[in-house]
């Protein structure tokens, strides 16, 4: 365990360190700590936050796929399969729309107005049936997306423009003090969540047996689903939908080191942000000075893993 929470540690520490110099203009690390301009603004002002931005993304990101594959013990669960990221979309979309400046604000409500939703029709009792969360989420996303589509028709030019860079998710440099509230949710929501990684191995196997083994699974459930929306809520807000993140990486560290949460969860955490960070310095390379939206890179990595995926769980059922 220790070991593998090392080497993840190590990818985030490389990560931070080597990606920041990494883009079209190239710059002097010495330089720009001595202050001189334009090498100090580029590395502290522009790529510095926006990687920050990137390892904060994808830690949430892909703790919430590993907690959502939990929940629902399907490993092609992911953020963005319970419709939390298409509600903060709409959000967002009808935001741009009316001519707001603050669609961050508009996304957070509206991945808080799916999430609600959700929850309400996914209680029997005092039980949340896993089955119907992931229905109830599949047909919010469906209808999320349907309503992102009708308001994209009637947008005028600017704001379909808008809609469509927005929709492609894309990591651009914020403020220090927006950085510094999204760390402080985001690590306080993974370190609780990892806290309670062994009801997690439990809840895995099936809700009957963690309720065997004393573990309280609606409840669980419950605080998975309100923890990992929470996250997506945020990071959608600040950087459109960006996909697969979610989906990718707790799988191959499900491959590579197991099913004890105890180990995936920080794992996931640590080379989760990583990987998006990776992905964003693609996003600024790959056709330079152009940049690729980070979403669109994801997208490209993600839908030929997300195939393999479903190929081999199919194989796997024949077997």
């Amino acid at each position: 365990m220790k070991r593998s929470v090392a080497i993840s540690l190590a990818a985030v520490i490389a990560v931070l360190i080597f990606a920041p110099l990494v883009g079209s203009t190239s710059i002097s690390l010495m330089r720009a700590l001595r202050g001189v301009s334009p090498d100090r603004e580029i590395l502290f002002f522009a790529r510095l936050p926006r990687v920050l931005l990137a390892l904060l993304a994808g830690a949430a990101l892909s703790i919430t796929g590993t907690l959502f594959q939990c929940m629902m013990r399907d490993p092609l669960a992911e953020p963005y399969t319970l419709g939390v990221s298409s509600g903060s979309s709409v959000g967002a979309v009808v935001a741009i729309c009316l001519g707001y400046r603050a669609s961050g604000i508009w996304a957070i409500a509206g991945a808080g107005a799916v999430m609600l939703i959700v929850l309400a029709m996914s209680m029997e009792g005092r039980r949340i049936s896993s089955f119907t969360l992931l229905l109830t989420g599949v047909t919010m996303n469906t209808f999320s997306f349907a309503v992102i589509l009708f308001l994209h028709s009637i947008a005028t030019f600017s704001q379909s423009f808008a809609i469509s860079r927005w929709l492609m998710g894309e990591l651009d440099a914020v403020s220090y003090s927006t950085l510094a509230w999204l760390a402080g949710v985001v690590i306080a929501a993974s370190a609780v969540v990892t806290a309670w990684a062994p009801q997690w191995n439990l809840l895995a196997v099936g809700e009957d047996w963690a309720a065997s083994r004393g573990a309280p699974a609606s409840v669980l459930t419950t605080a998975g689903f309100v923890a990992g929306s929470v996250l997506t809520g945020l990071i959608t807000a600040l950087t459109g939908p960006i996909g697969f993140v979610g989906l990718i990486v707790p799988h191959a560290l499900r491959l590579a080191l197991g099913a004890d949460h105890r180990v995936l969860m920080p794992c996931a955490f640590l080379l989760g942000g990583a990987f998006l960070a990776g992905c964003d310095v693609i996003s600024r390379v790959a056709m330079a000075p152009t940049e690729i939206p980070v979403g669109v890179v994801t997208a490209l990595l993600g839908g030929p893993f997300f195939l393999w995926l479903l190929r081999s769980r199919r194989r796997s059922l024949w077997l």
